[in-house]
């Protein structure tokens, strides 16, 4: 059994993780701030003698044993990343540095959730690991794309100066069940806004592209990545079928049978125009890529949505 840490493990993506890990018969620390994370998408775990939770911030320091550190604390939607540019900073540069700290007094191995957003407005299609990126360093959104840069920055020195067994890992567009409601990305917004019956917002003419990767396999792929020996990464995670915002609209449409119109208004600030990964990486050191298909994983997730928005729901 391995002593496994958590950070934001009250969150979308950590929470769903928690439940992989104790279903593989792990123990799990699960720290969250809560300042996107929910106790409600961990309460099944309260009770578990082999599940701990702390609220904690981890721009201050934290003291555990563990064996393992999945290191996914960062609010990673727009509307909750640019609500504290600052405080997005201070957790992809001192958190990191504290998980790293950690990593190195333990002898842990330590996972980074970095993004797809370190590409930015990519100018080579799909992105593969090699690429630099075309980031913006002075943007709205550079306190999170450049943030998720310095945080890769980090796992590399501590590896290279002090034997850091360090794993990276860039997540593109993921969705499903437990997503916020006013989260703010576009699976989640349009899937509230047809259910509701109000218009569907589409930034711009709606032809940018993303690729869209169902939790389930996400977090599959973290697990075989934290597993896979002599290989630290980068390495991207995600779907590599490409669809237009468009395309995702009229799909939710369909799937929901909602009467919302599409309309549109002027696409923000550094808003990149295509999004797909290269998962060749993947699948020649993880043998992983996708299973779920959007159509599939989007009926899950309106299916989650539709309980949620539910009357009498708290």
């Amino acid at each position: 059994m391995n002593r496994v840490l958590v950070t934001g493990g009250a969150g979308f993506l950590g929470s769903h993780l928690c439940d992989a890990l104790l279903e593989r018969k792990n123990e799990v620390i699960c720290l969250d701030n809560f300042f996107s994370g929910r106790k409600k998408n961990i309460l099944q775990h309260l009770d578990n003698p082999y599940f701990e939770l702390n609220r904690h911030d981890i721009i201050h320091p934290f003291f555990a044993e563990v064996d393992r550190v999945f290191h996914l604390a960062c609010p990673a939607s727009p509307i909750h990343y640019q609500h504290n540019a600052i405080k997005t900073v201070k957790t992809n540069v001192m958190g990191t540095i504290n998980m790293l700290g950690l990593a190195k007094r333990t002898g842990a191995r330590i996972l980074l959730a970095s993004s797809s957003e370190v590409y930015g407005d990519a100018e080579v299609h799909p992105q593969e690991e090699k690429y630099w990126g075309n980031v913006n360093p002075v943007g709205l959104r550079s306190c999170y794309d450049e943030g998720k840069r310095v945080a890769e920055t980090l796992m590399m020195d501590y590896y290279r100066q002090n034997q850091v067994d360090i794993r990276i890992v860039r997540i593109f567009n993921t969705y499903g069940p437990r997503m916020a409601i006013q989260d703010g990305r576009v699976v989640s917004n349009f899937i509230v806004q047809a259910l509701k019956e109000e218009d569907i917002t589409v930034y711009g003419d709606g032809t940018q592209t993303r690729s869209f990767c169902y939790v389930s396999d996400l977090i599959a792929g973290l697990i075989r990545m934290m597993e896979v020996e002599d290989f630290t990464g980068p390495m991207n995670l995600g779907n590599p079928e490409e669809f237009t915002i468009l395309e995702l609209a009229e799909e939710i449409l369909r799937l929901t049978k909602s009467p919302s119109k599409i309309i549109h208004k002027p696409l923000p600030s550094d808003d990149p125009v295509r999004r797909c990964p290269d998962i060749s990486t993947a699948k020649q050191k993880l043998n992983w890529k996708p299973k779920v298909h959007l159509k599939e994983g989007l009926q899950k997730t309106i299916a989650y949505f539709r309980e949620e928005l539910s009357p009498g729901k708290p």
